[in-house]
Protein backbone atom coordinates (compact mmCIF):
# COMPACT_ATOMS: atom_id res chain seq x y z
CA UNK A 1 0.00 0.00 0.00
CA UNK A 2 2.77 2.46 0.95
CA UNK A 3 4.89 1.46 -2.11
CA UNK A 4 2.03 2.36 -4.49
CA UNK A 5 1.57 5.79 -2.81
CA UNK A 6 5.30 6.48 -3.21
CA UNK A 7 5.22 5.64 -6.94
CA UNK A 8 2.18 7.86 -7.51
CA UNK A 9 3.87 10.80 -5.77
CA UNK A 10 6.96 10.45 -8.02
CA UNK A 11 4.85 10.44 -11.18
CA UNK A 12 2.93 13.56 -10.06
CA UNK A 13 6.19 15.36 -9.34
CA UNK A 14 7.57 14.55 -12.82
CA UNK A 15 4.38 15.79 -14.48
CA UNK A 16 4.54 19.11 -12.58
CA UNK A 17 8.13 19.65 -13.67
CA UNK A 18 7.16 18.96 -17.30
CA UNK A 19 4.29 21.47 -17.12
CA UNK A 20 6.64 24.10 -15.67
CA UNK A 21 9.14 23.56 -18.47
CA UNK A 22 6.45 23.92 -21.15
CA UNK A 23 5.23 27.16 -19.63
CA UNK A 24 8.74 28.63 -19.57
CA UNK A 25 9.37 27.69 -23.15
CA UNK A 26 6.05 29.12 -24.36
CA UNK A 27 6.90 32.60 -23.01
CA UNK A 28 10.10 32.95 -25.05
CA UNK A 29 9.84 34.43 -28.62
CA UNK A 30 12.12 32.38 -30.83
CA UNK A 31 10.88 34.02 -34.12
CA UNK A 32 13.31 36.24 -36.16
CA UNK A 33 12.08 39.13 -38.21
CA UNK A 34 13.00 38.69 -41.78
CA UNK A 35 14.36 41.88 -43.38
CA UNK A 36 12.21 43.19 -46.11
CA UNK A 37 13.87 43.39 -49.42
CA UNK A 38 15.12 46.82 -50.12
CA UNK A 39 15.32 48.31 -53.52
CA UNK A 40 16.44 51.39 -55.05
CA UNK A 41 12.90 52.81 -54.96
CA UNK A 42 12.71 55.84 -52.86
CA UNK A 43 9.34 56.96 -51.66
CA UNK A 44 8.81 60.25 -50.03
CA UNK A 45 6.68 60.12 -46.98
CA UNK A 46 5.39 62.99 -44.99
CA UNK A 47 5.74 62.31 -41.28
CA UNK A 48 3.42 63.92 -38.79
CA UNK A 49 5.37 64.46 -35.57
CA UNK A 50 2.32 64.36 -33.40
CA UNK A 51 1.25 61.11 -34.92
CA UNK A 52 4.74 59.81 -34.59
CA UNK A 53 4.83 60.82 -31.00
CA UNK A 54 1.45 59.26 -30.41
CA UNK A 55 2.50 56.06 -32.12
CA UNK A 56 5.78 56.09 -30.21
CA UNK A 57 3.88 56.62 -27.02
CA UNK A 58 1.55 53.78 -27.91
CA UNK A 59 4.54 51.63 -28.78
CA UNK A 60 6.16 52.45 -25.44
CA UNK A 61 2.92 51.79 -23.60
CA UNK A 62 2.54 48.53 -25.45
CA UNK A 63 6.14 47.60 -24.67
CA UNK A 64 5.71 48.61 -21.05
CA UNK A 65 2.45 46.71 -20.89
CA UNK A 66 4.12 43.75 -22.57
CA UNK A 67 7.09 44.07 -20.25
CA UNK A 68 4.80 44.32 -17.22
CA UNK A 69 2.74 41.44 -18.51
CA UNK A 70 5.92 39.44 -19.04
CA UNK A 71 7.15 40.39 -15.60
CA UNK A 72 3.79 39.40 -14.13
CA UNK A 73 3.88 36.21 -16.12
CA UNK A 74 7.43 35.51 -14.98
CA UNK A 75 6.46 36.37 -11.43
CA UNK A 76 3.51 34.02 -11.68
CA UNK A 77 5.76 31.39 -13.14
CA UNK A 78 8.27 31.96 -10.38
CA UNK A 79 5.51 31.76 -7.84
CA UNK A 80 4.18 28.64 -9.53
CA UNK A 81 7.69 27.26 -9.65
CA UNK A 82 8.24 28.14 -5.99
CA UNK A 83 4.90 26.63 -5.15
CA UNK A 84 5.71 23.57 -7.22
CA UNK A 85 9.13 23.40 -5.58
CA UNK A 86 7.51 23.75 -2.23
CA UNK A 87 5.04 21.09 -3.19
CA UNK A 88 7.92 18.97 -4.53
CA UNK A 89 9.86 19.40 -1.32
CA UNK A 90 6.73 18.74 0.70
CA UNK A 91 6.06 15.72 -1.48
CA UNK A 92 9.67 14.60 -1.07
CA UNK A 93 9.34 15.17 2.65
CA UNK A 94 6.09 13.31 2.61
CA UNK A 95 7.66 10.56 0.55
CA UNK A 96 10.64 10.44 2.89
CA UNK A 97 8.21 10.38 5.82
CA UNK A 98 6.21 7.73 4.06
CA UNK A 99 9.37 5.77 3.41
CA UNK A 100 10.45 6.28 7.03
CA UNK A 101 6.99 5.33 8.18
CA UNK A 102 7.11 2.38 5.84
CA UNK A 103 10.49 1.37 7.26
CA UNK A 104 9.22 1.91 10.75
CA UNK A 105 6.04 0.08 9.89
CA UNK A 106 8.05 -2.75 8.40
CA UNK A 107 10.26 -2.73 11.46
CA UNK A 108 7.18 -2.64 13.68
CA UNK A 109 5.67 -5.36 11.56
CA UNK A 110 8.82 -7.42 11.90
CA UNK A 111 8.97 -6.68 15.60
CA UNK A 112 5.25 -7.42 15.91
CA UNK A 113 5.71 -10.62 13.94
CA UNK A 114 8.71 -11.52 16.08
CA UNK A 115 6.70 -10.63 19.18
CA UNK A 116 3.77 -12.62 17.86
CA UNK A 117 6.05 -15.55 17.18
CA UNK A 118 7.64 -15.11 20.60
CA UNK A 119 4.19 -14.86 22.19
CA UNK A 120 3.08 -17.93 20.26
CA UNK A 121 6.20 -19.74 21.41
CA UNK A 122 5.57 -18.54 24.95
CA UNK A 123 1.92 -19.56 24.62
CA UNK A 124 2.90 -22.97 23.32
CA UNK A 125 5.52 -23.20 26.04
CA UNK A 126 3.02 -22.01 28.66
CA UNK A 127 0.40 -24.40 27.27
CA UNK A 128 2.92 -27.23 27.38
CA UNK A 129 3.95 -26.23 30.88
CA UNK A 130 0.27 -25.93 31.87
CA UNK A 131 -0.39 -29.33 30.31
CA UNK A 132 2.56 -30.76 32.21
CA UNK A 133 1.46 -28.94 35.37
CA UNK A 134 -2.12 -30.19 34.91
CA UNK A 135 -0.80 -33.67 34.31
CA UNK A 136 1.46 -33.36 37.35
CA UNK A 137 -1.46 -31.96 39.37
CA UNK A 138 -3.68 -34.79 38.19
CA UNK A 139 -1.01 -37.33 39.07
CA UNK A 140 -0.43 -35.57 42.41
CA UNK A 141 -4.18 -35.57 43.12
CA UNK A 142 -4.38 -39.24 42.20
CA UNK A 143 -1.39 -39.97 44.40
CA UNK A 144 -2.86 -37.82 47.20
CA UNK A 145 -6.23 -39.55 46.85
CA UNK A 146 -4.51 -42.93 46.89
CA UNK A 147 -2.39 -41.85 49.87
CA UNK A 148 -5.52 -40.55 51.64
CA UNK A 149 -7.35 -43.79 50.89
CA UNK A 150 -4.35 -45.77 52.17
CA UNK A 151 -4.21 -43.54 55.25
CA UNK A 152 -7.92 -43.98 55.92
CA UNK A 153 -7.62 -47.71 55.34
CA UNK A 154 -4.66 -47.91 57.72
CA UNK A 155 -6.46 -45.67 60.21
CA UNK A 156 -9.59 -47.84 60.03
CA UNK A 157 -7.45 -50.94 60.39
CA UNK A 158 -5.67 -49.36 63.36
CA UNK A 159 -9.01 -48.36 64.89
CA UNK A 160 -10.39 -51.86 64.36
CA UNK A 161 -7.22 -53.33 65.86
CA UNK A 162 -7.47 -50.92 68.80
CA UNK A 163 -11.16 -51.79 69.29
CA UNK A 164 -10.30 -55.48 69.12
CA UNK A 165 -7.49 -54.96 71.61
CA UNK A 166 -9.75 -52.95 73.91
CA UNK A 167 -12.46 -55.63 73.64
CA UNK A 168 -9.91 -58.31 74.50
CA UNK A 169 -8.61 -56.22 77.39
CA UNK A 170 -12.19 -55.59 78.55
CA UNK A 171 -13.03 -59.27 78.18
CA UNK A 172 -9.89 -60.21 80.08
CA UNK A 173 -10.71 -57.60 82.74
CA UNK A 174 -14.28 -58.89 83.01
CA UNK A 175 -13.03 -62.45 83.13
CA UNK A 176 -10.54 -61.56 85.86
CA UNK A 177 -13.21 -59.55 87.66
CA UNK A 178 -15.66 -62.43 87.30
CA UNK A 179 -12.99 -64.80 88.59
CA UNK A 180 -12.26 -62.53 91.54
CA UNK A 181 -15.99 -62.04 92.16
CA UNK A 182 -16.61 -65.77 91.88
CA UNK A 183 -13.78 -66.41 94.30
CA UNK A 184 -15.07 -63.71 96.63
CA UNK A 185 -18.61 -65.07 96.29
CA UNK A 186 -17.31 -68.55 96.95
CA UNK A 187 -15.46 -67.37 100.01
CA UNK A 188 -18.43 -65.32 101.15
CA UNK A 189 -20.76 -68.25 100.49
CA UNK A 190 -18.41 -70.53 102.35
CA UNK A 191 -18.21 -68.06 105.22
CA UNK A 192 -21.98 -67.60 105.10
CA UNK A 193 -22.45 -71.37 105.04
CA UNK A 194 -20.11 -71.81 107.99
CA UNK A 195 -21.80 -68.91 109.77
CA UNK A 196 -25.21 -70.39 109.03
CA UNK A 197 -24.04 -73.81 110.17
CA UNK A 198 -22.61 -72.26 113.31
CA UNK A 199 -25.69 -70.12 113.78
CA UNK A 200 -27.92 -73.10 113.14
CA UNK A 201 -25.99 -75.21 115.57
CA UNK A 202 -26.02 -72.39 118.07
CA UNK A 203 -29.69 -71.70 117.41
CA UNK A 204 -30.49 -75.38 117.79
CA UNK A 205 -28.53 -75.48 121.01
CA UNK A 206 -30.21 -72.28 122.14
CA UNK A 207 -33.58 -73.67 121.03
CA UNK A 208 -32.98 -76.83 122.97
CA UNK A 209 -31.86 -74.81 125.93
CA UNK A 210 -34.79 -72.44 125.53
CA UNK A 211 -37.18 -75.36 125.22
CA UNK A 212 -35.76 -76.83 128.41
CA UNK A 213 -36.01 -73.45 130.05
CA UNK A 214 -39.54 -72.99 128.65
CA UNK A 215 -40.63 -76.38 129.96
CA UNK A 216 -38.97 -75.60 133.23
CA UNK A 217 -40.60 -72.18 133.25
CA UNK A 218 -43.97 -73.71 132.39
CA UNK A 219 -43.49 -76.27 135.12
CA UNK A 220 -42.46 -73.63 137.61
CA UNK A 221 -45.30 -71.43 136.46
CA UNK A 222 -47.73 -74.27 136.94
CA UNK A 223 -46.24 -75.02 140.31
CA UNK A 224 -46.30 -71.34 141.20
CA UNK A 225 -49.85 -71.01 139.98
CA UNK A 226 -50.89 -74.04 141.96
CA UNK A 227 -49.01 -72.74 144.94
CA UNK A 228 -50.63 -69.35 144.47
CA UNK A 229 -54.01 -70.99 144.27
CA UNK A 230 -53.32 -73.01 147.37
CA UNK A 231 -51.98 -69.92 149.10
CA UNK A 232 -54.92 -67.81 148.05
CA UNK A 233 -57.30 -70.56 149.20
CA UNK A 234 -55.47 -70.84 152.49
CA UNK A 235 -55.43 -67.09 152.89
CA UNK A 236 -59.11 -66.87 152.07
CA UNK A 237 -59.81 -69.43 154.75
CA UNK A 238 -57.77 -67.55 157.30
CA UNK A 239 -58.93 -64.59 159.22
CA UNK A 240 -58.62 -61.64 156.84
CA UNK A 241 -58.44 -59.12 159.64
CA UNK A 242 -55.10 -60.25 161.10
CA UNK A 243 -52.61 -57.47 160.26
CA UNK A 244 -49.43 -59.50 160.56
CA UNK A 245 -50.72 -62.22 158.30
CA UNK A 246 -51.81 -59.52 155.85
CA UNK A 247 -48.30 -58.04 155.78
CA UNK A 248 -46.74 -61.44 155.31
CA UNK A 249 -49.15 -62.16 152.50
CA UNK A 250 -48.29 -58.83 150.84
CA UNK A 251 -44.53 -59.55 151.00
CA UNK A 252 -44.97 -63.00 149.51
CA UNK A 253 -47.09 -61.51 146.71
CA UNK A 254 -44.44 -58.98 145.80
CA UNK A 255 -41.75 -61.62 145.70
CA UNK A 256 -43.95 -63.78 143.54
CA UNK A 257 -44.55 -60.99 141.04
CA UNK A 258 -40.80 -60.20 140.87
CA UNK A 259 -39.95 -63.86 140.34
CA UNK A 260 -42.53 -64.14 137.58
CA UNK A 261 -41.28 -61.02 135.83
CA UNK A 262 -37.69 -62.33 135.96
CA UNK A 263 -38.79 -65.74 134.69
CA UNK A 264 -40.76 -64.33 131.78
CA UNK A 265 -37.86 -61.96 131.02
CA UNK A 266 -35.58 -64.99 130.66
CA UNK A 267 -38.15 -66.61 128.36
CA UNK A 268 -38.33 -63.49 126.23
CA UNK A 269 -34.52 -63.31 126.02
CA UNK A 270 -34.34 -66.93 124.86
CA UNK A 271 -36.99 -66.30 122.21
CA UNK A 272 -35.08 -63.27 120.91
CA UNK A 273 -31.76 -65.12 120.80
CA UNK A 274 -33.38 -68.01 118.91
CA UNK A 275 -34.36 -65.59 116.12
CA UNK A 276 -31.08 -63.67 116.23
CA UNK A 277 -28.76 -63.92 113.20
CA UNK A 278 -25.51 -64.39 115.03
CA UNK A 279 -22.25 -62.98 113.66
CA UNK A 280 -18.83 -64.02 114.94
CA UNK A 281 -18.21 -60.40 115.93
CA UNK A 282 -21.25 -60.47 118.30
CA UNK A 283 -19.66 -62.83 120.78
CA UNK A 284 -18.62 -61.14 124.00
CA UNK A 285 -20.91 -58.14 123.30
CA UNK A 286 -24.35 -57.23 124.62
CA UNK A 287 -27.34 -55.09 123.77
CA UNK A 288 -29.91 -53.60 126.16
CA UNK A 289 -33.43 -53.41 124.74
CA UNK A 290 -36.60 -51.85 126.08
CA UNK A 291 -39.85 -53.42 124.88
CA UNK A 292 -43.43 -52.29 125.21
CA UNK A 293 -46.06 -55.04 124.94
CA UNK A 294 -49.84 -55.15 124.86
CA UNK A 295 -51.84 -57.06 127.50
CA UNK A 296 -51.87 -60.18 125.31
CA UNK A 297 -48.08 -59.96 124.57
CA UNK A 298 -48.19 -58.25 121.13
CA UNK A 299 -45.05 -56.16 120.43
CA UNK A 300 -45.82 -52.45 120.41
CA UNK A 301 -42.31 -50.98 120.34
CA UNK A 302 -38.66 -51.99 120.76
CA UNK A 303 -35.89 -49.44 121.33
CA UNK A 304 -32.15 -49.56 121.91
CA UNK A 305 -31.14 -48.57 125.43
CA UNK A 306 -27.39 -49.22 125.09
CA UNK A 307 -24.73 -51.66 123.94
CA UNK A 308 -23.22 -52.60 120.56
CA UNK A 309 -25.02 -50.93 117.68
CA UNK A 310 -24.75 -53.83 115.23
CA UNK A 311 -25.88 -56.34 117.82
CA UNK A 312 -28.80 -54.06 118.78
CA UNK A 313 -29.92 -53.81 115.15
CA UNK A 314 -29.86 -57.61 114.85
CA UNK A 315 -31.65 -57.95 118.22
CA UNK A 316 -34.44 -55.56 117.21
CA UNK A 317 -34.85 -57.53 113.96
CA UNK A 318 -35.20 -60.72 116.06
CA UNK A 319 -37.78 -59.01 118.31
CA UNK A 320 -39.82 -58.07 115.22
CA UNK A 321 -39.65 -61.71 114.04
CA UNK A 322 -41.06 -62.91 117.40
CA UNK A 323 -43.73 -60.13 117.31
CA UNK A 324 -45.79 -61.66 120.15
CA UNK A 325 -44.59 -62.87 123.53
CA UNK A 326 -46.40 -65.15 126.05
CA UNK A 327 -48.19 -63.50 128.95
CA UNK A 328 -49.12 -64.97 132.37
CA UNK A 329 -52.64 -64.96 133.83
CA UNK A 330 -51.73 -62.77 136.80
CA UNK A 331 -52.71 -59.17 136.03
CA UNK A 332 -49.94 -57.70 138.24
CA UNK A 333 -47.26 -59.71 136.43
CA UNK A 334 -48.76 -58.75 133.05
CA UNK A 335 -48.64 -55.08 134.05
CA UNK A 336 -44.94 -55.41 134.93
CA UNK A 337 -44.15 -57.25 131.69
CA UNK A 338 -45.81 -54.64 129.42
CA UNK A 339 -42.71 -52.45 129.79
CA UNK A 340 -39.65 -54.65 130.25
CA UNK A 341 -35.89 -54.10 129.91
CA UNK A 342 -33.82 -57.04 128.55
CA UNK A 343 -30.13 -57.72 127.95
CA UNK A 344 -29.21 -59.76 124.81
CA UNK A 345 -25.72 -61.29 124.82
CA UNK A 346 -24.93 -64.11 122.33
CA UNK A 347 -23.05 -67.03 123.91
Amino acid sequence: MKSNSYTTAVIISLLLHAVLLVVLLSGTDFSTSKPKPSGNTIQAVVVDPALVNQQAKQIRQQREAAKKSEQDRLKRLEQQAASLEKQRKAEEQRLRQLKSDKVKAEQETRRAEAERKRINVEKRKAAEEKRKADEATKVAKQQAAKAEADRKQKQEAAQKAELTRQKKVEQQRKAEEATRKAEADRKAAEAERKAQVAAKEKAEAAARKAEVARKEAVRKAAEAKELQRQQEAALNDMFAGLETESEQRGGARGQFVADEVSRYGAIYTQMIQQNLLVDQSFFGKECILTMRLSANGLLLNASEAGGDNRLCRAAKAAVVKVSQFPMPDDPQVVEKLRSIRLTVSPQ
